[in-house]
């Protein structure tokens, strides 16, 4: 078993940043990719950024150039660097992290909101 805390979202004006933090605890020899995904009210989670344990990383078109996932593997944690933050980046941000098995586990998710 995994368990995944996320930090650091809150409220923020349009083209601020934030740094949204997930720790890891538990069975994390098994971890091979963290990453973030986001969901509004009524739509499908999707995903944000992820990153490999060998520090691959992926993002979605619509944070390219803005958002910076990364990854402390010696205390366990993965990082979502926000700037230039846009209104539309308003959603629950979840933390993901998926086993050697493809097992995958959630963080409880942590709101973001950017104002106009």
């Amino acid at each position: 078993q995994v368990q995944l805390v996320e930090s650091g979202g809150g409220l923020v004006q349009a083209g601020g940043s934030l740094r949204l933090s997930c720790a890891a605890s538990g069975s994390i020899f098994s971890i091979n990719t963290m990453g973030w995904y986001r969901q509004l009210a009524g739509k499908q989670r999707e995903l944000v950024a992820f990153i490999t344990r060998g520090g691959n990383t992926n993002y979605a078109d619509s944070v390219k150039g803005r958002f910076t996932i990364s990854r402390d593997n010696a205390n366990n944690t993965v990082y979502l660097q926000m700037n230039m933050l846009k209104p539309e980046d308003t959603a629950v941000y979840y933390c993901n992290a998926i086993t050697m098995i493809l097992a995958h586990y959630w963080g409880q998710g942590t709101q973001v909101t950017v104002s106009s």
